[in-house]
């Protein structure tokens, strides 16, 4: 009871400060409250909001996956090879998906075969996927996608933006996922305390195995909307898009530790990084102060989180 309690104030507390975000904003940026700019924002953030419902389900194992950025880079160059050596477009997208998932299971193998901690693992494939990036590049960038491929990241759908719908879906799948079903039990249950739900029957190395495979998945689909977007795969795409990723879930309420939070307040936490990135662009500050701020705003996330549970 007192867990939920926690929860909501916590909610509560960031919807207020996004509120508060909003109105500041509009009256500091004459364009910062317009359709054209807010669809802006909501169609930049679809790439960080697709993996943040998978790192939710990492992180309330108690777990965190840092490689969620070189993964997307790494599909975004295997899939824009694939379409341009001739690969038929919707073939090299699912083979994208394939190979995520298996990247996301190889994290998994390292958390629960060889068990290396979440972090030191994935901060190790984080390296190792950017590294492989570079060498399928050669540093370079790849062009030249077929025409239709823009669709999915440019496109609309009754005036909606198709990387908005897509968000809207996986969150969705992420809601009944959390709320409906025994394997979101499960996540909140090895999260709050591991060895209970050993001893309670629950196949803990299996849960983390498709937690870890749903961030890779999810992190190849986002790779498709980012290289559909920004039509070009460079590199250093997806560099550092997982200290957005992890800064909107524990924004959004989601406990560090494992086992607390809901989906909804990430929902809030995402919103709350995509309107202060934006706002600070409008306002004309620097990119390195927006990584100060960025970081200062992760540090007092996670301080209310270990204040509130004491």
């Amino acid at each position: 009871m007192e867990k939920v309690k926690r929860t909501g104030i916590f909610t509560y507390g960031i919807l207020i400060f996004l509120i508060v975000l909003f109105v500041v904003l509009s009256f500091s940026s004459s364009y910062f409250f317009t359709i054209g700019n807010l669809t802006t924002v909501l169609r930049q953030v679809s790439v960080v909001g697709i993996i943040t419902v998978s790192m939710t389900m990492i992180i309330l194992t108690g777990g965190i996956d840092l490689s969620v950025g070189s993964m997307l880079g790494l599909c975004a160059v295997i899939l824009a090879k694939l379409m341009v050596q001739g690969t038929n477009m919707i073939l090299a997208i699912i083979i994208t998906l394939v190979v995520g998932t298996i990247l996301g299971l190889f994290n998994g193998f390292l958390i629960n075969e060889i068990n290396i901690s979440p972090l030191i693992s994935t901060l190790g494939t984080m390296t190792i996927f950017s590294g492989a990036t570079y060498i399928l590049t050669g540093g370079e960038g790849i062009f030249g996608f077929p025409s239709q491929f823009s669709f999915i990241g440019q496109g609309y759908v009754w005036n909606v933006p198709v990387p908005i719908i897509i968000l809207v879906f996986v969150y969705a799948f992420g809601f009944f996922v959390l709320n409906n079903t025994r394997y979101g039990r499960y996540l909140y249950g090895i999260g709050a305390n591991e060895k209970a739900s050993i001893l309670s029957g629950v196949n803990v190395k299996k849960v983390k195995y498709i937690a870890y495979a749903m961030s890779g998945l999810l992190s190849s689909l986002a790779s498709v909307v980012m290289l559909s977007r920004v039509n070009s795969a460079l590199p250093n795409l997806g560099s550092g898009l997982e200290f957005d990723v992890v800064t909107a879930v524990v924004l959004g309420g989601i406990s560090v530790n494992g086992g607390e939070g809901k989906l909804q307040g990430v929902v809030i936490g995402l919103l709350i990084i995509a309107i202060l990135s934006n706002g600070m662009v409008l306002l004309g500050v620097g990119n390195y102060f927006q990584t100060v701020v960025k970081g200062l705003v992760l540090l007092i996330a996670v301080g209310i989180d270990n204040i509130s549970k004491k």
